[in-house]
């Protein structure tokens, strides 16, 4: 898991560099119609970061992985991230998630490793796992820096 976190902070750190050379016009530009802008995309995985750090906690003194999905456009709509300073928003996600790095740094392996045959994780995870199949936290944290390296490279390579 060290060299996990270790690339987590990387791409945060590397991620973040890059995003500040996008200009406040360019962070708003939708690349298509129905596409959410670069603003959106970082204010959305603000919104992640906000779920999965109470689910990281959450997860360390319960039995189960079972957490309750959130609506993600609703959440970027009435959160009016289009408007939001670019600069503020793109510092928010990055100390948000190193402070998330900071936390999955100290949980003990045993419950990374501890296996759950009751999750929501064949509704709530980027890469679904069957209801069926047991899931551990150590996936839920994989996931979710799958799911945060997939949008930021929708917004590099967009």
């Amino acid at each position: 898991m060290r060299e996990t976190i270790q690339d987590f902070r990387n791409t945060i750190e590397s991620s973040f560099n890059r995003l500040l050379e996008l200009s406040e016009e360019q962070s708003e530009l939708h690349p298509a119609a129905g596409k959410w802008s670069p603003k959106q995309i970082i204010g959305h995985l603000v919104d992640s970061a906000a779920n999965n750090h109470q689910r990281f906690v959450r997860a360390q003194f319960k039995d189960d992985l079972v957490f309750v999905g959130y609506d993600q456009e609703e959440w970027v709509d009435i959160q009016h991230y289009q408007q939001e300073s670019w600069t503020e928003l793109i510092q928010l996600w990055k100390a948000f998630n190193l402070h998330i790095a900071h936390l999955v740094e100290h949980i003990p392996e045993e419950k990374l490793h501890k296996q759950c045959k009751e999750h929501s994780l064949n509704k709530i995870a980027w890469k679904l796992v069957s209801e069926n199949e047991p899931a551990t936290l150590e996936y839920m944290i994989v996931d979710y820096i799958g799911h945060m390296k997939n949008h930021l490279n929708q917004i590099f390579e967009g």
